[in-house]
């Protein structure tokens, strides 16, 4: 186990699965921007919002358990 290489996680943006959605997020995002003008206010925000909440959840729940030393 000594080639195993420690990293200290010290924000959710450290994560592998945090930056892994990132780059779904932008990927989704430029995609959405490509839909036809008819599915700009639908199908694009919906898939926008939803690509957004990913990431963002994911913060939430890194934050909800963290506790500070005192």
């Amino acid at each position: 186990m000594k080639n195993v290489v420690e990293r200290k996680i010290k924000t959710f943006e450290d994560l592998e699965v945090w930056q892994f959605c990132r780059q779904l997020r932008n990927k989704l995002t430029n995609l959405a921007k490509e839909l036809p003008k008819e599915e700009r206010f639908r199908l694009s925000d919906q898939i926008i919002r939803a690509a957004r909440s990913i990431t963002n959840n994911q913060a939430e729940g890194y934050g909800r358990y963290y506790y500070s030393p005192c």
